[in-house]
């Protein structure tokens, strides 16, 4: 298993727990090039995330579809392993729910 898969397992787990809506985009030849790693809902909260590994940094084109999802007021945050529970913490704050 790769590091960001490692990564994504880990994620997959809080949101599990959350009972989050949530899945993995695929992507195709009808897929959006930069649509974040992870697609989901808690609470009437919007959340995109973006898994990483190590020093591994978003694209240009990552960047900007996570900002389009700011802008929209959706949560769109980039999780490697040192920062994994920040997933609860930006859903709880953008969503006003106590997880």
């Amino acid at each position: 298993m790769t590091p960001e898969a490692k990564v994504k397992r880990k994620v997959k787990a809080i949101l599990d727990e959350l009972g989050a809506y949530h899945f993995f985009p695929l992507m195709g030849g009808f897929g959006r090039a930069g649509v974040p790693d992870i697609i989901g809902c808690y609470n009437g909260c919007f959340f995109a995330i973006e898994c990483k590994a190590g020093s591994n940094k978003t694209t240009a084109l990552q960047d900007r579809e996570l900002e389009k999802i700011r802008k929209a007021g959706g949560v769109a945050i980039i999780i490697n392993e040192g920062n994994i529970e920040d997933v609860k913490a930006a859903i709880q704050a953008h969503s006003g729910h106590r997880l």
